[in-house]
């Protein structure tokens, strides 16, 4: 398959295309999948609104004559669900996503992504690491393969970039290493190398390339080796020179430590998992960011929050109504994630 990766306009052309051919396309999950990324990008709803829209009216109908008839309906059981709170909502009522700037940090309204499954991002795990689950939620699941925008060889090795479903950044993906290797959320010397090496490699043809990753324990939300890339010209705001990781003079709210060398950033991650300490990631080119923090469920999440991931310990912050978006404060920010540190 044509990468489409030697400039941001083309990726973003065969990204576009790809949702317009998916949102044609029958089946629940493609509906759900261009649905939450044409409301994220307020650019790309006007050009999709309509198939959309059409089909939308045809899901509804056929799920009510079932449900009323007591028949079964073929679709994947979350999926179904999500589909159940869009049809409370109304078509008509989703909102489109925005963005401001509080301060230092970045605020998000993504009201599309508040139907989201939480998968085993609502478990409290025992370590740090679990091994690949066949009968778990994965990468090759049959139904998956709608959903995979790009798959052949890059920078040496197979990979299959999906889309993020429930998107949150720019041209959001989920890159999948070897898939039918069946890693599981655990980073190895090995693929630290690769992506490190790959955010560089990208450097050149798409500006503000970057790849997040959830560990295991740390709001990863699948039990299969991935990383979420995504490219914007914006940095996030743990890049800012303020901070103390990056030279400056200001403390950063959440433990942040950020290497320029491969090798001191490996050996940081193996001392981690040497003491089974949970943590997010931010490869960006000739950079890693790594930010240890306390294991999902041992900290309340606030209300207007779903967790705390590699977004928002960089400084992006979801909230899922208009109100939090528009009340939520530096201070607020800033206390959330401070408790997030090791204890």
């Amino acid at each position: 398959m044509q990468q489409p990766f030697g400039s941001t306009a083309q990726l973003r052309a065969a990204f576009n295309a790809g949702l317009l051919q998916l949102a044609q396309q029958e089946g629940l999950g493609p509906f759900i999948l261009t649905c939450a990324n044409a409301t994220f990008d307020p650019a790309l709803f006007p050009g999709l609104e309509a198939p959309l829209r059409e089909r939308f009216a045809r899901l509804a109908e056929d799920y009510v004559q079932a449900f009323q008839a007591g028949r079964p309906v073929a679709a994947v059981e979350e999926d179904l669900l999500v589909f159940l709170k869009i049809f409370a909502a109304g078509f008509d009522a989703l909102q489109l996503t925005e963005l401001r700037q509080q301060d230092h940090w970045y605020v998000q309204f993504n009201h599309l992504r508040s139907f989201r499954p939480r998968r085993i991002t609502q478990n409290v795990p025992d370590g740090i690491a679990a091994p690949f689950n066949p009968d778990g939620f994965h990468f090759n699941r049959p139904f998956m393969q709608q959903e995979c925008f790009w798959w052949g060889e890059l920078a040496g090795r197979r990979l299959d970039l999906y889309y993020n479903k429930y998107p949150f950044a720019p041209l959001h993906g989920l890159l999948v290493p070897e898939r039918m290797a069946c890693y599981p959320q655990l980073l190895t010397a090995e693929m630290h190398d690769y992506i490190w090496g790959l955010a560089q490699a990208l450097q050149s043809t798409l500006p503000g390339v970057g790849f997040g990753y959830n560990g295991f324990g740390a709001y990863a939300s699948v039990n299969h080796l991935h990383f979420q890339m995504y490219v914007d010209p914006n940095p996030m705001p743990v890049q800012a020179e303020r901070w103390m990781h990056n030279g400056g003079r200001e403390p950063y709210p959440a433990a942040c430590v950020v290497f320029d060398a491969v090798e001191a950033a490996w050996a940081c991650l193996t001392e981690l998992r040497e003491q089974a300490q949970p943590y997010n990631a931010l490869y960006l080119p000739g950079q890693c960011y790594i930010f240890p923090r306390r294991k999902q469920g041992s900290v309340p999440v606030p209300v207007w929050s779903s967790g705390f991931s590699w977004y928002e310990l960089a400084g992006g912050m979801l909230a899922f109504n208009r109100d939090d978006y528009a009340s939520l404060t530096a201070t607020a920010i800033e206390t959330e994630l401070a408790r997030l540190r090791p204890e």
